[in-house]
């Protein structure tokens, strides 16, 4: 059963590709902090912007610095089946044995559909592979419901786990209620981790985490001590990395010259841009995706902040590996005067 903490590691990027060096050493960095896997290609890995050259490429370059070390998760899903069938086939063929398939956006398909036309099609297509439906609506406008993910496991037993990202905790109890004890719960939202843990009606194995690909010991750490009964423990660690949690999505208010509007920067610009600031390979996010307001720049600026003053030692394997100081990159200027709009 899939349990504890997999990082959905962030691509990388140049102005002229994938930059697979900074790859390679953001995945030694991973499985050095203990991590049980690495999701490749997810939402936070760009994968609606990566070609599909360079979506396979990346998968086979984390699975190959991994070396059997952790687990490798392969994004391959994608609105159409047939893409995602043979998505699937070029992870399958690097010898990956487990894959995320996001439920299918803009397209909007049933549940029904998703289940029947999708997540089993692909299943049955590769009865040796793990199969994870990802559901998160807020991303994808349509929903995999929790009957129709229960009758996929009970047809196809490699629909093994679920990433669960809907927010909505009475649907990862229903979840639990159809699918039973057996199967995987993986919470897709960092600062909903703790409670789906902890609350004996969902009983989450671990997380899918974002905010793990800056302070991987301390969110793996974390579901380990909720993994072994250690809730003490664990609801400390879960404030003390609460301000990396905040800020997977950046909300702030912008003025222009007709008043102010809600300006929202979602995965993976912020954790991005906080990489950036602490000397971890990141680079730029892909257009549409471009940059933090001055505002948002500021909230991921005092995360990082409140984080290094009051816990420093979650950040203390970045200094370690990356050999980088901290306190100067986050308080001098010119490590992020370019990351921001002006």
């Amino acid at each position: 059963m899939f349990s504890g903490c997999y990082t959905a590691i962030i691509t990388p990027m140049k102005a002229d590709g994938v930059d697979y060096r900074g790859l390679a050493d953001l995945v030694k960095f991973q499985v050095d902090s203990g991590v049980n896997g690495i999701l490749a290609v997810g939402t936070t890995g760009e994968s609606p912007t990566l070609d599909w050259d360079e979506h396979v490429k990346v998968i086979e370059e984390v699975h190959e610095h991994i070396n059997g070390r952790c687990l490798t998760i392969g994004g391959t899903g994608s609105n159409s089946t047939e893409e995602t069938l043979r998505g699937t086939e070029h992870a399958v063929k690097c010898g990956v044995k487990s894959v995320l398939l996001v439920d299918p956006y803009y397209n909007g398909p049933s549940s029904l559909e998703i289940r029947i036309e999708y997540v089993e099609t692909v299943a049955k297509a590769f009865p040796e592979v793990n199969i994870i439906p990802y559901i998160i609506p807020g991303r994808t406008g349509t929903q995999l419901l929790a009957e129709d993910l229960a009758i996929a496991y009970k047809n196809c037993h490699n629909v093994c786990a679920v990433k669960e990202a809907t927010g909505d905790f009475e649907n990862m109890k229903r979840i639990r209620q159809c699918c039973g004890d057996k199967f995987a719960i993986l919470s897709g939202d960092d600062d909903k981790t703790f409670k789906m843990m902890v609350d004996p009606e969902i009983k989450a194995n671990g997380v899918i985490s974002v905010a793990s690909n800056i302070a991987p010991k301390a969110v793996q750490q974390m579901t380990e001590f909720l993994l072994n009964g250690k809730i003490a423990e664990a609801e400390k660690l879960a404030g003390a990395l609460k301000p990396l949690f905040d800020i997977v999505t950046v909300k702030t208010q912008e003025e222009t010259p007709y008043g102010k509007v809600a300006c929202r920067a979602r995965n993976p610009l912020a954790t991005k841009t906080l990489m950036n600031i602490l000397g971890m390979p990141s680079g730029i996010v892909r257009k549409p995706l471009g940059k933090m307001t001055k505002n948002g720049l500021q909230v991921v600026l005092d995360a990082g902040r409140k984080v290094y003053n009051d816990n420093p030692e979650i950040l203390q394997p970045i200094s370690d590996f990356f050999k980088v100081n901290i306190k100067e990159r986050l308080y001098n200027e010119k490590f992020w005067q370019e990351l921001y709009y002006k």
